[in-house]
């Protein structure tokens, strides 16, 4: 270490969060010298990289809310970003599509949703018109979202990290830098980490999949606890391709904590299928029998998780026979292109998302950032933080400069 180097701040995560964190606070604060830690050998290696890649309008989410305000925010300053420095996306559009009766009572809420959260270029549409963009998809009317796009997230993040150490030479990415812990004293923080150890004025964790860990580290005392779920996917092979134009989604299932499987044509060509959703026995773990005996024992030992499982233990179950059968997810993507068969899809890949849990087994549906001491907490950012990842930067700008006193 340099005993003589002091950051003004140290970021904690590499994912799109931590990284527009990085980028906002060094336009903000260009003076700052800012050490961003990473524990893998890339950035945006966990729910960043292994996303469906879209960028969300802010459709579904509750108005007035986090999520809500700074999606459309994000998602209009993450389009502008791209095109300007040329990262790969495309504002392509999706339709949001109901197959039955039951669920146009859910389609006209999540409208209504888009409307008050100022979501622009929507329109319901019948199943005709349905049709006329996406010709093979069952449907009995829909909603247009033209705003919704695609990006290739982990390339945002790389550039962003770019951009903000050409700002400031001093600032630092570290990789292959696991963090392991920070002791306050003196308004100095000392960092060890598994390679070397800083200092550093001021933390900002943006852990992810191990936020609530690195916050219970910090003495934050938290009514909430992530566990993981792991979602796969299925892409469409080459004789499939024609049956997807843009994206489908499924109107949600409310009584369900996810969006259901969704078509997504990628910035690469290919066409995902999915994700499922089921419990994980390993945070990082992306294979459908990876196990990690600490991660496995937080969850199961934790009274909110199995609150969750019995409220949902029926979809829980479906979701789990899907994980392990391709006849049977083939059969859940029938119900939005019922043309499609065995031969058209192969096995993908797999993400895993970070789930936040109250006590009471509900899911923590907003965004959760909190400030202790001379440090901020990004609790809880699941979907959109991606698409909202320079909005959600911003804000913890503005909450550093206020908390931390910076000038």
């Amino acid at each position: 270490m340099n005993q003589d180097k002091i950051y003004d701040i140290a970021i904690v995560g590499g994912g799109i969060v931590g990284v527009a964190t990085l980028y906002q606070m060094q336009l903000k604060f260009s003076h700052l010298k800012i050490l961003l830690i990473e524990k893998e050998d890339h950035l945006a290696a966990h729910q960043t990289g292994n996303n469906s890649g879209v960028i969300h309008s802010g459709l579904y989410y509750k108005p007035g809310s986090q999520k809500a305000i700074t999606c459309v925010r994000g998602r209009r300053a993450l389009v502008k970003f791209s095109k300007e420095y040329n990262i790969d996306h495309e504002v392509c559009g999706k339709v949001v599509v109901a197959t039955e009766e039951a669920q146009l009572p859910f389609m006209e809420k999540i409208f209504a949703n888009g409307l008050a959260n100022d979501t622009e270029d929507i329109e319901k549409i019948t199943g005709d018109q349905v049709r006329e963009i996406e010709p093979f998809c069952n449907s009995i009317g829909g909603i247009r979202v033209g705003c919704t796009g695609i990006i290739n997230y982990v390339q945002a993040t790389d550039r962003m990290a770019e951009l903000a150490l050409a700002i400031q030479p001093e600032s630092k990415v570290s990789l292959e830098d696991a963090f392991i812990h920070a002791n306050h004293e003196g308004g100095v923080s000392s960092i060890k980490t598994e390679k070397t150890s800083y200092k550093a004025k001021h933390m900002i964790y943006c852990g992810g999949l191990q936020s609530d860990r690195l916050a219970k580290d910090d003495g934050v005392d938290l009514d909430m606890q992530i566990v993981g779920f792991r979602g796969d996917y299925y892409e469409l092979n080459d004789q499939g391709k024609h049956k997807v134009k843009h994206l489908i989604y499924p109107v949600p299932n409310p009584a369900f904590p996810f969006l259901g499987v969704h078509f997504t044509r990628m910035t690469d060509g290919e066409i995902e299928c999915g994700p499922n959703a089921v419990f994980t026995f390993k945070r990082e773990g992306y294979g459908k029998t990876d196990f990690d005996l600490k991660d496995t024992m937080d969850a199961l030992g934790y009274i909110g998780t199995w609150k969750l499982f019995a409220k949902h233990w029926k979809f829980g179950l479906d979701e789990y026979k899907r994980a392990f059968s391709k006849r049977l997810f083939l059969e859940r993507l029938q119900e939005l292109i019922p043309s499609l068969t065995m031969d058209d899809i192969r096995t993908g890949r797999a993400g895993v998302r970070a789930m936040a849990l109250g006590p009471d087994g509900e899911m923590i549906e907003d965004f959760k950032i909190e400030y202790k001491n001379n440090s901020i907490h990004v609790l809880n950012a699941p979907s959109p933080a991606a698409t909202a990842c320079l909005a959600i930067g911003e804000d913890i700008a503005t909450m550093a400069q206020e908390r931390f006193n910076l000038h």
